[in-house]
């Protein structure tokens, strides 16, 4: 159920030709991919980095590859070793691994939505993520909604309670987390909505 390694390197498998993944969370992204056959052919590099700002994760084009055509972009999703907020530190391989597999799926729903954008399209994603709240909801919700609508709700709904429900982590931060990102009750709406289409 829990991640084991305690390693500082990671070392890195090659996955369906164009996906390298850190061992450390091999067969988590494995399980999240299984999900997203569309990603089949999509460059994607899991890197774990040492420390993100504010957030655990973040799916992002590899910058040069913004300007090349929809279907040759390739990808990068930084995952933090630790994520520390208000003083409280989660570290990456003390997550749950439903929980995990549920954000790693979150950010290929990302992935999912940058793929439809244009060259130009994308840059004013970017630039837009930054300086709206408003824009940033959206966003996070069509991440949901592309993990959702690809059978990954049980997971979803994982990873927003154990974020939610986590004793240990400030009020304003799960404040922070209500503002930006989408309830638990969205999410079951939503499969409910996805269903009845």
């Amino acid at each position: 159920m829990f991640l084991t390694s305690n390693s500082k390197t990671y070392s890195k498998v090659l996955y369906e030709g164009n996906k390298e993944i850190p061992m450390e969370i091999y067969e988590e992204v494995k399980t999240a991919l299984s999900f997203y056959p569309e990603l089949k052919e999509t460059s994607i590099d899991f890197k774990i980095k040492k420390s993100l700002n504010k957030s655990f994760m973040k799916a992002q084009p590899k910058f040069l590859s913004i300007f090349k055509g929809r279907n040759k972009r390739s990808y990068k999703i930084l995952i933090s070793d630790k994520f520390i907020v208000d003083g409280l530190t989660l570290s990456l391989i003390d997550l749950p691994k439903d929980v995990l597999v549920g954000w790693i799926g979150h950010e290929l729903g990302h992935i999912m939505d940058y793929k439809e954008r244009s060259t130009f399209n994308l840059i004013w994603f970017g630039i837009k993520y930054m300086i709206s709240g408003p824009f940033i909801r959206k966003a996070e919700y069509l991440a949901d909604y592309h993990a959702v609508s690809h059978g990954m709700a049980d997971f979803i709904l994982k990873t927003k309670r154990y974020i939610l429900n986590h004793s240990q982590l400030s009020e304003k931060y799960k404040t922070r987390i209500k503002r930006f990102y989408v309830s638990p009750d969205r999410v079951l709406k939503l499969v409910n909505e996805l269903k009845s289409n």
